[in-house]
């Protein structure tokens, strides 16, 4: 049985508690990547549906971090980095956040399944699914591997907007999922490298705190040297072109010297600078490889007088 870890109450909560559980940082990502999924779908979608079916992923990320913070709200309250949080602060009741989640989980699906397709609607409720109850509720306090497979709810957004234009999905699609999917464990270890102690604390056991930071920099090191060549696929696959493919050639040759700086930095004084430096420039990568995508998109459809 989970004990709640709640602060005192601290009033009514306002409209700010309720869009920090939905977790808006990382939704914005979410909603991103999402979008260029959309965009990079053959055929077309009218724009009232598109922004509908964005609106449907926002709001399916948000729930799902609703119902996380309903969870962990034990974890939330030891870790330093989240006891801020509104449930662990007490401006939010736990029963309430998580009435709040399912509400607008079940909602986001619906109205994606009819106004858009149930495709891109099954997706979204895998999504949610996996992310609350994989992920949440069994991964992350069970195995050292919790970011590596629970990283999937993270990667499926393109995926989703892939599916909303096409009602289907493909290897393009299925590629950018693959990105975003071997991203998570680098993004996520860099940061449980300077944070061990936070988990560690809180009983989560995160890779560093299970198997030690030498074994963490080494995955850090392997699923780097995945994640370059990965990035450029959808170059010779045609779903981008050349200058995609360049662009994530060398954004990917910088992630593999931040991953390279962090093992040779080994346990002195520069580890937690060299983690810490690969965490920021995870975040940045990630934004600039799809908008990179977006950018090579829109020159080819000019190009070839796409646009009017």
């Amino acid at each position: 049985m989970r004990a709640g870890a709640e602060g005192p109450s601290l009033g009514v909560p306002g409209v700010a508690d309720y869009v920090e559980l939905l977790k808006p940082r990382v939704m914005s990502l979410v909603v991103f990547t999402g979008f260029v999924g959309m965009y990079l779908a053959p055929g077309s979608i009218h724009p009232i549906l598109g922004a509908i079916a964005i609106l449907c992923i926002a709001i399916g990320a948000g729930a799902s971090g609703a119902i996380n913070m309903w969870y962990d709200r034990d974890i939330d309250a030891v870790m330093t980095r989240t006891q801020g949080r509104p449930i662990v602060r007490g401006r939010i009741d736990p029963e309430a956040a998580l009435a709040f989640g399912a509400v607008l989980s079940g909602f986001s699906v619906m109205v994606m399944g009819l106004a858009v397709n149930w495709v891109a609607a099954a997706l979204l409720a895998l999504t949610i699914a996996f992310y609350v109850f994989i992920y949440t509720m069994w991964l992350k306090r069970s195995t050292p591997q919790n970011i590596v497979i629970g990283g999937a709810a993270g990667a499926f957004p393109p995926m989703i907007g892939w599916a909303a234009v096409t009602g289907g999905v493909s290897i393009d699609s299925v590629v950018l999922f693959a990105i975003i999917f071997m991203w998570t464990p680098p993004h996520f270890w860099a940061l449980s490298l300077f944070a061990c102690e936070d988990y560690a604390r809180a009983g989560v056991p995160m890779l560093p705190v299970v198997s030690g930071k030498r074994e963490t920099r080494r995955q850090i090191l392997i699923y780097s040297v995945l994640l370059a060549p990965l990035a450029v696929l959808p170059w010779p696959l045609g779903t981008s072109g050349a200058f995609y493919g360049v662009g994530a050639s060398l954004l990917g040759a910088i992630f593999l010297a931040g991953a390279w700086r962090i093992w040779r930095a080994g346990d002195g004084p520069r580890a937690e600078l060299a983690a810490r430096h690969l965490f920021a420039y995870s975040i940045l990568y990630l934004l600039l490889i799809f908008s990179l995508l977006i950018l090579d998109r829109t020159w080819n459809l000019v190009a070839l007088g796409g646009w009017m």
